[in-house]
């Protein structure tokens, strides 16, 4: 397996734990958040989803967002389903990505943001877009766990 692969693969993994954690929570708590300040369950799972996207945009452009405008930015929140099929071409887009790079291609483009002070190699870069997603799946493991909320079996 080669890093690409490897990278595809951890994308999978950590997806389909979200998944399977999200599509665990009733519709009734999806709004449910720990105080006034933080995300809402639905919140964050967008947060998630739209997040990837805009990882996406800033490797296209090595760093730069130019005029940015999220397809989230007016859609209103409805459920998980709805939130995953509005993701899914995105989704399929950023794998689509990452399946024609090279190893080589981890190592020598860099991403550049330069507003935040980053300059990462892309195959770093990938990896802490997984794990940005990765957090938030066990923030909302600890979510559920304060509202006393049954939480979905997602270690297998």
């Amino acid at each position: 397996m080669n890093a690409t692969e490897t990278i595809l693969l951890n994308f999978s993994e950590i997806r389909r734990r979200s998944i399977k954690l999200w599509q665990g929570i009733s519709k009734e708590h999806l709004h449910w958040k720990p105080d006034d300040k933080a995300f809402s369950i639905i919140e964050m799972i967008r947060h998630v989803l739209e997040g990837e996207h805009l990882f996406h945009k800033i490797i296209e452009n090595r760093g730069n967002l130019g005029t940015y405008k999220s397809p989230w930015q007016d859609l209103p929140y409805s459920d998980i389903e709805a939130e995953l099929k509005f993701a899914e071409p995105y989704r399929k887009d950023f794998i689509n990505m990452i399946e024609s790079l090279s190893p080589s291609n981890l190592e020598q483009i860099r991403v550049e943001r330069t507003e935040v002070g980053q300059s990462k190699t892309l195959g770093d870069y990938l990896n802490r877009i997984a794990y940005h997603e990765a957090v938030h799946t066990g923030q909302l493991l600890s979510y559920l766990r304060a509202a006393n909320i049954d939480r979905p079996k997602i270690w297998d």
